[in-house]
């Protein structure tokens, strides 16, 4: 778990956290957390996406497998961008599983 991402989110004031989970361990330790931050947990795995929306303050989101996770974090940002979920330049949180 990373406990270092849900700090920063909380202290920092950061608008999200992206989580890149393919089990979903980490979304869900840190839905037991009342940390106000959201978490948008990006997965490929369709199992996974489906125990996490049970989460508390998860937002689980499949999105395609890619080669890197630079471009996977990117293509994230576009899609939570386009639904409103966040604004161009807002200040997030990344873990990597």
């Amino acid at each position: 778990m990373n406990p270092g991402a849900l700090f920063a989110a909380c202290h920092l004031g950061c608008k999200a956290i992206l989580a890149l989970t393919e089990s979903g361990a980490t979304p869900l330790w840190m839905s037991r957390h009342e940390s106000g931050v959201p978490v948008h947990a990006l997965t490929t795995q369709e199992l996974s996406q489906r125990k996490m929306a049970l989460y508390l303050n998860v937002r689980p989101l499949i999105v395609p497998r890619f080669e890197d996770r630079d471009t996977a974090l990117d293509h994230a940002e576009r899609i939570l961008v386009e639904h409103g979920e966040l604004e161009p330049g807002d200040t997030c949180a990344i873990t990597c599983g």
